[in-house]
């Protein structure tokens, strides 16, 4: 099976993509395209996933940049393959032939570009990195290289849509300590739990920090398991593990 790649008008012509599970050698509960070095994946196959990937970007795999996640707002900028691991949730460069990736199971990943700067970025944003700042952090990062944030694109790839995520009134009341208009990211559920809208969160921060122009692809990761693999699904499934699909743009 060949690689499936989402991609989006408003990052082209620059080499980018949003990976789908299609495509990749692993099996089970990993079947396709894992890129997670975390995951009790076999590592052998995940990098097998992973320089298929650095081939589609057209680098080679250890130009295939990426950081350890942790939910925070911390960035990395490189100039140069890193050499060890770093601690952050986004990445920025203006360096050509380096690719900027970062891995997703239900949390938005979001790639940026100042196509006139020749700057580009990449965050992880679920919603601890998102209230927290990681895309404003994001934007602050790539205009110290250069970029101006009224020109630069943003992007959001599959990510768990609000139909699909469920939170408690703790999660809500973390939101409206922040804003009472954060209300508006929420929904009455089947039960008493509210709904949260991730992807719209993501677009209302990225605006309000003064990006161009931002988007979201509108797929649903915990809603198609045929593309995509999903945290929230595989507990409801009660499954040992779960892949982790990979995001990715280079200059």
């Amino acid at each position: 099976m060949t690689l499936e790649v989402l991609t989006a008008d408003i990052l082209s012509p620059l080499r980018h993509g949003f990976f789908t599970r299609h495509g990749g050698a692993s099996s089970g509960v990993f079947e396709g395209l894992n890129c997670g070095q975390g995951s009790s994946d076999q590592a052998e196959i995940v990098t097998i996933n992973r320089e298929r990937v650095a081939a589609a970007m057209g680098v080679q795999l250890r130009n295939l940049v990426t950081v350890h996640q942790v939910h925070s707002a911390d960035v990395v900028t490189v100039d140069a393959p890193l050499t060890e691991s770093r601690k952050a949730d986004a990445l920025v460069t203006a360096t050509p032939g380096l690719a900027l990736s970062i891995l997703t199971a239900d949390c938005q990943p979001v790639l940026f570009a100042d196509h006139d700067a020749g700057v580009i970025g990449a965050a992880h944003a679920g919603w601890r990195g998102a209230v927290g700042g990681v895309l404003e952090a994001t934007l602050d990062a790539m205009e110290a290289l250069g970029a101006d944030r009224a020109n630069t694109q943003a992007v959001i790839g599959p990510t768990i849509s609000q139909g699909a995520y469920e939170v408690g009134w703790d999660f809500y009341d973390t939101f409206a300590a922040e804003d009472p208009d954060n209300a508006r990211f929420f929904a009455n559920g089947e039960g008493e739990r509210p709904m949260f809208d991730l992807p719209a969160y993501g677009l209302h921060r990225l605006r309000r920090a003064g990006v161009g122009q931002a988007t979201w692809t509108r797929h649903c990761t915990y809603a198609d398991p045929g593309r995509f693999y999903s945290y929230r699904r595989s507990v409801h499934r009660k499954e040992a593990d779960y892949g982790r699909l990979i995001s990715a743009i280079r200059l």
